[in-house]
């Protein structure tokens, strides 16, 4: 069965030392490499998600970006 384009779906196992392996194709689809620093968000209704490192650092820089609405407020 095909899945919608750009969607996928993984299986992985924790480890006794709670460490996961991440599938080669989904480190080949994101472009995960060794020494890479991954975010792993967590809701306790909602569960685990790891965004790619792209999304997450556009996702801050929005938080921190200033308008200026935002100058000379404090």
């Amino acid at each position: 069965m095909k899945g919608p384009k750009g969607k996928y779906a993984w299986t992985v196992t924790v480890g006794e030392k709670g460490q996961i392996v991440i599938p080669k194709q989904a480190r080949d689809v994101f472009e995960i490499h060794p020494g890479d620093t991954l975010i792993i968000l967590g809701d306790e209704k909602r569960g685990l998600a790891i965004p790619p490192k792209s999304a997450f650092s556009q996702f801050a820089a929005a938080i921190f970006e200033t308008t200026s609405d935002d100058e000379g407020e404090e």
